[in-house]
C-alpha cells in the first residue's frame, strides 16, 4: 500500500464517522461535509491503486529488460 492508498482509506473513514454523526445530529451540513470527505478519500485511494499499476508496470518493463 503507498501512502495516497493510506491517506485515502484514513479519509474514507473520517467521512463515513463525519456523515453519520451529522445524520445523528440532524446536520445537513455537517453531513454533507462527512460525504464530501468520503468521496474525497475514495478518489485518493483510486489515485493510489494507479501509481501502484504504474510502478509494477514499470518494474515489469524493467525485468523483460533485464530478461529476469
Amino acid at each position: 500500500m503507498n501512502k495516497d492508498q493510506v491517506k485515502g482509506v484514513i479519509k474514507e473513514a473520517t467521512g463515513k464517522a463525519q456523515q453519520k454523526i451529522g445524520q445523528i445530529m440532524g446536520s445537513s451540513e455537517q453531513e454533507a461535509k462527512g460525504l464530501a470527505k468520503k468521496v474525497e478519500g475514495k478518489v485518493q485511494q483510486k489515485i493510489g491503486d494507479a501509481k501502484e499499476k504504474v510502478s509494477d508496470a514499470k518494474e515489469n518493463l524493467k525485468n523483460v529488460g533485464d530478461g529476469t
